[in-house]
């Protein structure tokens, strides 16, 4: 069983930046491909971004192309998710969700993919 910890979210205005971080709570030298998902109040989970680790590949939802940067240092286990340019839009409790194979499909936003799952962390965007 892969625990996930997110990390880095807060309260920023809008136009500003935060970096998101994910990594398993406990020694594991399991490497899975990751993404990144969100849900704002009284919406759906919606996918965000997602990345090999097999060769890097990324994988990005078209509203944050741009804007938003997925990577992962291999050698700390940790994936990241810069955010630039943030809008009152993006606010929402971000989730890291880590795959059971190492590369992203080609369907990374179906969330059946990522058996593995954080808690998740509030970003909120203010205007």
């Amino acid at each position: 069983q892969v625990q996930l910890v997110e990390s880095g979210g807060g309260l920023v205005q809008a136009g500003g930046s935060l970096r998101l971080s994910c990594a398993p709570s406990g020694r594991t030298s399991r490497r899975y491909a990751m993404g990144w998902f969100r849900q704002a109040p009284g919406k759906e989970r919606a996918f965000v971004a997602a990345i090999s680790i097999s060769d890097g590949y990324t994988a990005y939802a078209d509203y944050v192309k741009s804007r938003f940067t997925i990577s992962r240092d291999n050698a700390k286990n940790t994936v990241y998710l810069q955010m630039n340019s943030l809008k009152p839009e993006d606010t929402a409790m971000y989730y890291c969700a880590a795959s059971s194979v190492t590369s992203v499909s080609s369907t990374p936003a179906n969330g059946y993919e990522y058996p593995y799952w954080g808690q998740g962390t509030q970003v909120t965007v203010s205007t």
